[in-house]
């Protein structure tokens, strides 16, 4: 097996690249991955290695893992702690690192189910909370997610943070909210607008039976006041401490537990 000690080898400027750049990631059509689970979890998952590095340590902690990551990858390569070091997006690399081809859940509105629950997050900006809604949404059951105008989800902080939902659940990428709007009408889907105003219907007291689709905003100003506008229902989650508001993937939480329930 090759291994790779310079940090000027092509191979490493080119993951470099990958960790840093949306843009190179969009280009490429990859992406990639750190940490033993989350690149064991890629691999059982049917996602497409091209490239696997790992460091002499850590194969020797995790033989078993990178020997099964290792025969699922197109390549492997053993690299230096430098090399390692310099490709890490962690404080505390585990020596285990992909390089993927985009995952094959991205997909169109239109194969969304009139009857299903879906979740839509409209100019989420935060990786890591990305990444926290998509796992949740998975262990909940969502059908899927809309992303309206997000940060990327193929950064490794929201690969990272989704610890291989956003691998599985189906997801749409649109940069106009009225697209969703014209589709939940056509499929008489009902668009709810998550909102902290204590006017809007109590979560937990509201009919969301059927097809839904479920609104959370921006981390910092929720959603846009024209599309909480548009929405069929307007809902607030009720809170009885001092707290104004709870953060994007809390809220994110509780909201997809009540539309499931």
């Amino acid at each position: 097996m090759e291994k790779i000690i310079s940090v000027q080898n092509p191979k490493i400027k080119q993951f470099s690249k990958l960790v840093s750049s949306s843009k190179e990631r969009k280009k490429s059509g990859e992406f990639v991955l750190e940490g033993v689970r989350l690149c064991r979890d890629a691999a059982l998952s049917g996602v497409v290695i091209r490239e696997a590095f790992f460091t002499a340590d850590a194969y020797a902690k995790n033989t078993e893992d990178i020997d099964f990551i290792v025969t699922e990858a197109d390549a492997s390569y053993e690299i230096s702690e430098e090399v390692a070091k310099k490709i890490s997006d962690t404080q505390t690399s585990q020596g285990v690192f992909l390089r993927c081809e985009n995952t094959k859940n991205e997909t169109e509105l239109s194969s969304f189910s009139p009857d299903g629950k879906y979740i839509v997050l409209e100019n989420l900006q935060d990786p890591s909370n990305l990444g926290a809604i998509a796992r949740t949404a998975e262990a909940l059951g969502i059908d899927g997610a809309v992303l309206v105008s997000c940060c990327d989800v193929f950064n490794p902080k929201a690969q990272r943070s989704a610890m291989g939902s956003l691998f599985r659940l189906p997801f749409v990428r649109i940069n106009d909210v009225e697209e969703m709007f014209s589709f939940a009408r056509e499929k008489n889907i009902k668009t709810v607008a998550t909102v902290v105003d204590s006017s809007a219907e109590k979560i937990n007291e509201t009919d969301l039976s059927g097809g839904v689709f479920l609104i959370i905003g921006n981390e910092g100003n929720g959603i846009q006041k024209s599309t909480a506008d548009k929405c069929d229902l307007r809902v607030t989650i009720p809170m009885l401490g001092r707290a104004e508001s709870l953060n994007a993937s809390m809220a994110a939480c509780i909201a997809m537990w009540e539309v499931l329930r």
